[in-house]
């Protein structure tokens, strides 16, 4: 694993465009070195690498779908009433891209 040092840091920062206090690069320096060691403490459990990674606490089954229900179709007026520029039954946007 590669070292995180201040360099390192201030790599990533600059590849991100973030501008950072030298202070906030302290504060994050010890936050990495704190989950480092934290990382080193699990990897040192027995038995860790054979464990199955878990991706969600609880286990869920959706097999289930919604029964679809045939209804009528919505009216054309009802559907264009709230639209503020309607031409030929279709609602009227203004031009996005310009040539």
């Amino acid at each position: 694993m590669k070292k995180v040092t201040k360099e390192v840091l201030r790599d990533t920062a600059s590849r991100l465009m973030f501008t950072m206090k030298e202070e906030e690069y302290d504060t994050l320096l010890s936050d990495f070195d704190l989950i480092i060691k934290q990382m080193d403490l699990i990897a040192n459990i027995k038995g860790v690498d054979e464990a199955t990674p878990m991706t969600f606490p609880y286990e869920i089954s959706t097999n289930y779908l919604r029964i679809d229900e045939v209804e009528a179709p919505l009216d054309i007026k009802d559907a264009l009433k709230n639209a503020k520029d309607v031409k030929d039954n279709q609602i009227e946007l203004p031009k996005v891209l310009n040539r």
